[in-house]
């Protein structure tokens, strides 16, 4: 089983989990990322497990979210006897955390396929990237300009109306790959009023069930027949990319208290138009 071959794969899941569990919470796009180095560094596996490998480490990306932020999504009380059992602000913000997810849960199953064979290519990506790049940058600067103070600061103020409109722009990062889920609906919050630290804790909370959601329907095509070293792929790559995640979550979060994004922006399309240039001269 441990032949050099498979070590050589090893090695390049260690690669495909650390920049997953970076680009997934950055708002660069894991997808431009991961269609880059799949075209320079490609894993030797076939093309069903390679769709279920991109898929399943997003896990372990996920699960670092889940043990970050423990504290404010967990919905029971366990240490303070004085406090109720029930946090019913946790609960409150689960029922916004579904009513967002449900345009793209909805735009998932209808679409999932069709976007995979019709979108999921360089181009797309690439313009993506640089679109969403400059979206980042103009919404900034009106941010910035309009020295107005975000009208939700705290996340028990997030309305479900806010929530729905947020989830609205979470279904153009799952139908438009390259968009960046985080980019869309931290954009999608600035815009409308939400304070960019509570923006970003939400586009995390939202990516729990989507992303478990979308792993799980992964499972479910391709069976659970791995062979013995698709089975060590894929733990490898989910632990790579929770253990990276929680450092660039950590990062993120210090990095939104005192940051805007724009230099997200100006990365995603000199990203672009790298990821552009490389496939149209590759052709």
């Amino acid at each position: 089983m441990f032949n050099l071959q498979n070590l050589i794969e090893i090695i390049k899941a260690v690669l495909y989990g650390i920049v997953e569990g970076i680009t997934e919470w950055v708002p660069v796009s894991s997808t431009g990322h991961l269609i880059l180095l799949s075209d320079i560094v490609p894993m030797k596996v076939s093309a069903d497990f390679w769709n279920v490998f991109l898929v399943v480490i997003q896990l372990g990306a996920v699960v670092a979210v889940v043990v970050y932020f423990w504290d404010k999504i967990w919905p029971f009380n366990t240490k303070v006897k004085s406090k109720p059992f029930i946090r019913y602000d946790v609960m409150n913000l689960w029922v916004k955390i579904v009513v967002a997810c449900i345009p793209a849960v909805i735009a998932g199953l209808l679409f999932d396929d069709w976007v995979d064979e019709h979108l999921y290519n360089s181009t797309v990506v690439s313009i993506m990237l640089i679109l969403v790049g400059v979206a980042f940058i103009i919404v900034e600067n009106r941010y910035k300009s309009a020295s107005v103070e975000p009208r939700v600061k705290t996340l028990r103020e997030l309305s479900y109306k806010d929530a729905i409109i947020i989830g609205l722009f979470q279904v153009v990062a799952a139908l438009l790959p390259g968009t960046s889920r985080s980019g869309s609906t931290i954009i999608g919050g600035l815009m409308i009023g939400i304070d960019r630290v509570i923006a970003a804790e939400f586009t995390f909370f939202l990516a729990i069930p989507v992303m478990f959601g979308a792993s799980f329907l992964k499972l479910l095509k391709f069976g659970f027949n791995f062979l013995p070293i698709e089975i060590v792929l894929l733990l490898v790559g989910c632990l790579v990319a929770f253990f990276v995640s929680l450092v660039c979550i950590r990062f993120l979060m210090s990095y939104v208290k005192k940051h805007d994004f724009k230099v997200f922006g100006y990365y995603r399309i000199v990203l672009g138009i790298i990821v552009l240039a490389y496939f149209l001269i590759k052709r």
